[in-house]
């Protein structure tokens, strides 16, 4: 067995440490000098998982959906300089989506910033606007029991328990509330030097839960006003997969005062839910949309993908908005009365077993105009040419029923949203930024991650944007990629306001020729491609057999087609 070795400098040695005890055993370094003594010691400690990823920005969103799976802080690693920044989307979209990252940048000591030398930039609180916890900590001269002046001794004692509990608060931060913290480390040289045994025993804060329930609150009117509302929405948005046990959507589905919608990466699934949002509300009338308001929305879950949703809501005000949040609360439908800082689960046990049935026509009304739009859905199909939203349906119901999916932002999120999806499904969207950047870094992370096999549904666009993503070692042979390459940015083609000239081509839609058949060559991964719905079913025959490479299906869709079959689409949904 080899013998484990340890940074000389205790700084480090501290780090390495804390994360451990706290259950922080993901580690994914980006090379570099300066971060040198962290990634010695993290990359020597025998219980910890080490991946090396060259690019930063990739290696924060493979962070990302290695904790977006985990459920647990990973730990990002680099030098100094603007290495730092390359995280800086990554980190955006972990505060949004509470994904718990901590980021540890190596640094020059701070009398060498902003004096000329190289790969220095200003490092302290860069995240300030994104972040739950910055911790800059001292950097350490030499050690302790070579200090023969007892002034610089005492200094140097105030500063290791200064780093003790800064370490100890980002750390827990990140655990109890879910989401990125920074800690800038600097070093002094030499950087490299190791030792046979550690020389610290740092001090552990402990982790603090608080838990709460409906009494904290004002239980008494919510009880009251769920009781006396015929008309009740709840909207679910962003949501971890199996957080809420289906027992209690089984007795919403009771009470037909309750109306449920889901969207794709809301991992909820019921009969009676309506998981196609945008199917149900495009082309209702005045009337429609004041019979489908509701006299109280609870919505559950982080972001929500539907602009229509918000748009009813915002203009159609509930009688009241109940948001339920152990961390936060957006008033995205300008209305929020109540931020209910509950687990979701404990608060559904706890509503309803405190309260009645109520007797309405709310749900029924709005499942008997789902049916119909499912039937207007399903014969819009038959009849539509080869394009994106043919494509959507072969690819979902050729899918395999249990399978982690993963899609890219903007057209691809949007599509997915019109489909029923298997139950077997758990589906993930990088929903806090709403970003194309990073869709299959996150992926990659996340499968290996996960149990699941894993496959990433993503655009041309998003697709080349993050093609650094493949460049690692560790792409299961179980991946899956399927580009949607319809030559450019599709969406802009849909929104108001195009025009077919040379600056929306070129500045807009940006469109293109390129494939993705040479990343392939050049990372190892199977290449199919598909031209026409023919060789899409083609290939998908295959697709998800048992392979010594990870593969890759690219279909390219026309340009010029997909946005007036999609247009036409929400026209006949009536």
């Amino acid at each position: 067995m080899k013998e484990r070795l340890y940074s000389k400098i205790p700084l480090a040695q501290t780090i390495v440490h804390l994360c451990d005890i706290k259950g922080i055993h993901h580690i994914v370094i980006s090379p570099g000098s300066r971060n040198a003594p962290l990634t010695i010691g993290f990359s020597e400690h025998p219980g910890l998982q080490c991946y090396s990823i060259v690019d930063e920005r990739c290696a924060a969103f493979f962070a990302l959906g290695l904790a977006q799976q985990l459920q647990q802080p990973v730990a990002l690693v680099c030098t100094s300089g603007s290495a730092l920044l390359n995280y800086y989307p990554a980190i955006a979209e972990a505060f949004y989506s509470d994904i718990p990252l901590v980021v540890l940048s190596a640094d020059r000591p701070i009398e060498r910033i902003d004096i000329g030398d190289g790969q220095t930039i200003r490092q302290r609180n860069v995240f300030e606007n994104h972040i739950l916890y910055s911790a800059n900590l001292y950097s350490e001269l030499i050690a302790a029991e070579q200090i023969t002046d007892k002034r610089i001794l005492q200094k140097q004692k105030e500063a290791q328990k200064h780093n003790e509990r800064e370490i100890n608060l980002a750390l827990n931060t990140s655990i109890e509330q879910q989401g990125p913290v920074h800690i800038n480390v600097p070093f002094y040289e030499p950087l490299y030097d190791k030792i046979k045994a550690s020389t610290v025993n740092p001090q552990v804060l402990p982790i603090e839960n608080h838990t709460y329930s409906l009494q904290d609150f004002a239980q008494d009117d919510i009880i009251e006003q769920w009781n006396n509302a015929e008309k009740k929405l709840i909207l679910i948005g962003t949501n971890t997969p199996d957080s809420i046990d289906s027992k209690y959507f089984d007795l919403l589905a009771k009470d037909p005062s309750v109306l449920v919608l889901t969207e794709t990466t809301s991992n909820i699934y019921h009969h009676t839910h309506i998981d196609s949002i945008d199917q149900l509300i495009t082309s209702l009338n005045p009337e429609e949309f004041l019979a489908l308001q509701p006299d109280i929305l609870v919505t559950i879950g982080g972001m929500v993908v539907s602009k229509r949703i918000k748009a009813f809501l915002r203009n159609f005000s509930p009688g009241t908005h109940w948001h339920i949040d152990e961390k936060k609360a957006f008033d995205t439908y300008f209305c929020l009365d109540y931020h209910v800082k509950m687990n979701p689960e404990a608060f559904l046990s706890e509503v309803l077993s405190l309260t009645k049935t109520v007797t309405s026509k709310y749900k029924e009304q709005w499942l008997a105009v789902r049916e119909l739009r499912r039937k207007q859905h399903k014969k819009y199909l038959l009849d539509i040419p080869f394009s994106d939203l043919r494509v959507f349906e072969v690819l979902i119901s050729n899918m395999p029923k249990i399978q982690q999916l993963q899609l890219s932002n903007s057209s691809t999120i949007r599509y997915a949203q019109l489909f029923e999806l298997s139950p077997g499904l758990q589906v993930f969207c990088n929903r806090g930024t709403s970003g194309i950047d990073g869709s299959t870094s996150t992926a990659i992370g996340a499968a290996i991650a996960s149990e699941l096999p894993t496959t990433l549904i993503t655009g041309d666009l998003s697709f080349f944007y993050d093609s650094n993503a493949l460049w690692n070692d560790y792409l299961p042979n179980s991946f899956r990629i399927i580009v949607i390459n319809n030559g450019g940015g599709g969406i802009f083609r849909i929104l108001p306001g195009k025009s077919d000239d040379y600056n929306f081509n070129t500045y807009f839609e940006t469109t293109h020729s390129l494939s993705a058949d040479h990343l392939c060559k050049m990372y190892g991964i199977e290449y199919h491609q598909a031209k026409s719905l023919s060789d899409t079913n083609k290939v998908l025959n295959s697709f998800y057999k048992p392979s010594d490479q990870p593969k890759l299906l690219e279909i390219f869709t026309p340009r010029l087609v997909n946005d007036e079959v999609l247009i036409d689409y929400f026209k006949h949904l009536v």
